[in-house]
């Protein structure tokens, strides 16, 4: 083994001789004849050297005054307003808006440019100060803007959760209706009184506004006034009107507590349905109606009326006994009471659904 080394170097030595000194395996030389290891070597010293540096520069910028709090406060809200300046002047956040708002515009996939400009609040939010508290809308008109959903379009008001139900009711009168302005329900009553909308308007012995409280928490609407509502100008009178207070009665209220009106403020001949252009007519005065009284729940009485409110064409068996939405606020269906005055058979449920009235009512109103 012994002879076997010395061979081996004897081998190395002659090669060395010839050829110059041999480079060790896996470490080539570069072009300046230096080994990758010695390379790492300098590379290493360049990296402490630049690691000694770094450390001086971090204590020298200890050393450093720090700016005051109002510098850098200062220097927040200018950021903020020029974060909240980008963006449409009139745009909001957006709302939990309504549900199908809300679902359509969670299953949309836009292009990035199809969104709108980041919202002021958005901004003024994420640019807050360091406590955590959030920034203010950048100016005292955001509230009256017009709200808008993720994608910049206004929404509907009437669709928009967000808004208190008088706004919403109040937007479904025309813009070009005359009393669409008008703040009291007097006012409304007597602009009625001189005005012709349809023919039956031109017929009619007295109009048939309403009556009742003009704050009341509960509104009572029926389809049209009858004979002896035509004659006496006031809705639900005669036997149907008698039946009408005894079931209000029944659930501790007087006439004078609520407010009851029709849908139609005068009467069609002979007492038949409501043609689509009498309600289209007549229909968005009971919506200022609404509007001006603000009442907490609605019972709409007989099939017509329930259906007209609602938009649908359903039978009374399927509208009653439920709550319905009418633009956040709680609407029921039930009987006439004409239609009790010849089948008592429906004086049971009809007492089911005015329970279920008075329970909600004391529920919003938080009385007993």
């Amino acid at each position: 083994m012994r002879t076997l080394l010395q061979q081996l170097r004897s081998l190395i030595e002659r090669e060395a001789a010839m050829h110059g000194p041999l480079v060790p395996l896996g470490e080539p030389e570069s072009e300046d004849g230096r080994s990758a290891r010695e390379q790492d070597g300098d590379t290493q010293a360049k990296s402490e050297t630049a690691t000694a540096a770094t450390a001086q520069d971090v204590q020298n910028a200890r050393s450093q005054p720090t700016p005051d709090k109002a510098s850098r406060d200062a220097e927040g809200e200018t950021a903020t307003t020029d974060d909240a300046a980008d963006g449409p002047a009139d745009e909001r956040g957006p709302t939990d808006t309504d549900e199908n708002t809300t679902s359509d515009a969670a299953s949309a996939s836009p292009d990035a440019g199809d969104l709108p400009a980041p919202s002021t609040v958005s901004d003024t939010t994420a640019t807050g100060s360091s406590d955590g508290a959030s920034s203010a809308p950048s100016s005292p008109s955001d509230a009256s803007m017009p709200n808008r959903d993720l994608f910049g379009n206004e929404v509907d008001p009437t669709e928009d959760p967000s808004r208190p139900p008088r706004e919403r009711v109040g937007a479904l009168v025309p813009d070009d209706a005359p009393y669409r302005e008008i703040d009291s329900l007097a006012d409304l009553e007597e602009w009625v009184a001189q005005n012709t909308l349809v023919p039956i308007d031109e017929d009619r012995t007295n109009p048939v506004f309403g009556v009742g409280d003009p704050e009341a928490n509960l509104l009572i609407i029926g389809e049209a006034p009858g004979a002896n509502e035509d004659e006496q100008g006031e809705p639900f009178v005669g036997r149907a009107g008698q039946l009408l207070d005894k079931i209000l009665e029944a659930i501790n209220f007087q006439r004078q507590d609520v407010y009851i009106a029709n849908i139609l403020k005068s009467r069609p001949p002979n007492n038949r349905d409501p043609l689509a252009e009498e309600v289209d007519a007549h229909i968005p005065i009971l919506y200022k109606q609404i509007a001006l009284i603000q009442p907490a729940v609605i019972l709409c009485v007989g099939k017509v009326a329930a259906n007209t409110m609602l938009d649908r064409r359903s039978s009374l068996g399927s509208l009653r006994g439920k709550e319905h939405d009418f633009y956040g606020i709680p609407l029921y269906a039930t009987y006439h009471p004409a239609a009790l005055l010849r089948n008592s058979n429906w004086k049971r449920p009809t007492w089911e659904d005015v329970k279920l009235v008075r329970t909600r009512y004391d529920e919003l109103t938080g009385t007993s």
